[in-house]
């Protein structure tokens, strides 16, 4: 039982469907702008380091303000921060939309992560105030999630369909009924919740924040790209630097930007870390997952993305079920019972080799996508449900921080290990008539053998493609066998610091939480 906590009614409901709404463009716009760079590349002349930037600068700037928009939210009200937001959001995907230049463009997409970054706390943070029963709010926070992974997935194969009937600034344009309808019925429909006794926001905080992130995320996200250069590695030491000056100043001000005392709650902290550690393991997946349907099996663009269905639907089912097996087992238990599953998807995967078919690497999938969406639903609800209402902005906002942290590492560290594994492979497997500069793209990436194969002779280009697929696969079983070991090690992370987090619906605070409170 839920201990006489207030249950939802019709309008909480209602109000997490208008949340929804935003949540869904998020994760869209994360991916939709992949199938538009060719056309933008001809239609604005942009080089390739502006589709560079087209493509990163609305991650970067959302991860950068996350904790800055968390802590805001707090102070003005989620829901005031929730409509501003759209507002910027709508118009900053119109002006982009509209774009006459490349600069133009990158210019815009700077707003539009400036704007989602108002949108991700404050969408989570609302339903802490929504749902004040805790199997309610651990539902609504699987819901959350699934909307966010919805679309993410299916941001290229929209904006593929747009492509093919519109000009490439529709992909923005989608966006402007959504916060419309959003700004239409928010109103009405969302609660107010902010901090009843905000202070004032320290600005150089502020700053400091914004660069700690935006140095250590673009250094590994650099690192991913072209390796572990002297400037990517600058970047991450200035970032780290910085991230500690910025905490000698929280600890310091009376009013700061991130309260810190949150990490003294064991619940807290553990959830966050379990959830950090496994967006690395889930976006090195993620990439080698397309990358082995559309190179080794040789699908097309369409044709890979019918076979993401089935993770999303494993998605849906765990964001839906660890809610209800929460409610009559600890949540500790599911999330471990859930990562055993998970690395037993990914030990099926590294058991992939030439000629092994879709059936290992699907099922494999989906076995992922159920055990660490588990994690990810009942990991938030920890994290949002032990921070303490006034400070439920803040407390999401790190949260999606660590993600954004996470995902690239996970990039960076899993694409480089199986970089490095494919190109001392296949440097000693190359076709004796492969020389040259031919030689050198072929080492430089698995997608570089099919550039080079079309101008060689039938049996070479044969034989390249075949010691390209063995290279791959023995850095893509590499890095799945380590992802195995690690989501094992997660697993005895969450077992050994959330063990005493009870069954949902009979949660009472631990002692440490309880001294926090009164401090």
């Amino acid at each position: 039982m839920d201990g006489g906590t207030e249950r939802a009614g019709a309008r909480a409901w209602l109000g997490l469907a208008v949340l929804v709404l935003p949540t869904l463009m998020l994760g869209l716009d994360l991916t939709v702008l992949y199938m538009a760079l060719p056309h933008l590349g001809a239609e604005l002349g942009a080089d390739s380091t502006q589709l560079l930037w087209m493509t990163d600068v609305y991650g970067f700037m959302v991860a950068g303000l996350l904790i800055t928009m968390g802590t805001v939210g707090d102070r003005i009200g989620r829901r005031r921060l929730l409509l501003i937001g759209a507002t910027g959001f709508a118009a900053a995907s119109v002006v982009a939309a509209y774009s006459t230049s490349a600069t133009m463009l990158i210019g815009a997409r700077v707003l539009l992560g400036i704007a989602g970054a108002t949108l991700m706390p404050s969408t989570l943070s609302l339903l802490r105030t929504m749902f004040a029963q805790p199997r309610q709010r651990s539902l609504a926070i699987g819901v959350w999630l699934i909307a966010f992974s919805v679309g993410g997935v299916t941001g290229p194969a929209i904006g593929g369909v747009l492509l093919e009937h519109f000009w490439w600034g529709s992909v923005f344009l989608l966006a402007v009924p959504v916060m419309v309808l959003l700004l239409l019925t928010g109103p009405v429909l969302l609660p107010e919740a902010r901090d009843p006794d905000p202070g004032r926001v320290d600005l150089t905080s502020v700053a400091l924040s914004l660069a700690a992130v935006l140095s250590v995320v673009y250094g590994l996200k650099e690192t991913a790209r072209d390796g572990a250069g002297a400037l990517p590695l600058a970047l991450i030491a200035a970032g780290v630097l910085i991230g500690v000056v910025f905490v000698r100043r929280q600890l310091r001000l009376p009013d700061p930007l991130l309260d810190l005392a949150l990490f003294a709650r064991r619940r807290f902290t553990a959830a966050t870390v379990a959830l950090m550690l496994t967006m690395p393991v889930m976006y090195a997946f993620g990439f080698y997952f397309t990358q082995h349907l559309q190179l080794v099996e040789g699908l097309s663009p369409s044709e890979a993305g019918l076979w993401f269905l089935p993770l999303g639907a494993a998605t849906v089912v765990a964001s839906l079920a660890a809610p209800v097996l929460a409610g009559r087992f600890r949540p500790a238990t599911v999330i471990v019972a859930g990562l055993v599953v998970a690395a037993a998807g990914f030990g099926l995967i590294s058991r992939l080799e030439p000629g092994s078919g879709l059936t290992l690497l699907i099922v494999g999938g989906v076995l992922v996508s159920l055990g660490v969406n588990a994690l990810g639903t009942l990991g938030t609800d920890i994290v949002v449900s032990s921070a303490p209402p006034e400070r439920v902005g803040s407390a999401s906002a790190v949260s999606e921080t660590s993600n954004e942290f996470g995902a690239a590492m996970g990039i960076a560290v899993g694409g480089s290990l199986g970089a490095a594994i494919y190109s001392g492979r296949i440097a000693d497997e190359l076709p004796s008539g492969v020389t040259g500069a031919a030689a050198d793209t072929v080492r430089d990436s698995f997608a570089g053998a099919f550039a080079v194969a079309p101008d060689l002779p039938a049996p070479v280009a044969e034989a390249l493609l075949g010691a390209a697929r063995e290279a791959f696969l023995a850095g893509l079983t590499t890095v799945t066998t380590l992802s195995a070991v690690a989501v094992a090690g997660i697993a005895v992370l969450v077992a050994t610091t959330l063990r005493h987090v009870p069954p949902i619906g009979r949660e009472a605070p631990e002692p440490e939480d309880r001294a926090a409170s009164a401090a």
